[in-house]
């Protein structure tokens, strides 16, 4: 039972990729293109822990943080231009 779970989260976090990445092509401003890369950034952190759970290694796991924060520092990085510049 809870593999099926977790099937049907996968399939729910691969419909969200792709709602966010139609977002990030017809985002009308550079805001909501931020926006839906930082949601994309978040969903594909939880695909690479759900496959590291399913495979049984726990290193994606790592992978994961390990991209969450240079994400993280990504978006901020971005955020703060767009506020005032570098």
């Amino acid at each position: 039972m809870a593999e099926f779970i977790f099937a049907v989260a996968t399939c729910f976090m691969l419909i969200g990729i792709l709602i966010t990445m139609l977002r990030f092509i017809l985002g009308p401003s550079v805001v909501d293109r931020v926006i839906a890369f930082d949601t994309m950034t978040i969903i594909t952190l939880s695909l690479v822990a759900a496959i590291g759970h399913f495979s049984g290694r726990f290193i994606y796991l790592d992978v994961a943080l390990v991209y969450g924060l240079l994400s993280f520092l990504g978006v901020v990085a971005v955020a703060r231009y767009l506020e005032n510049g570098l």
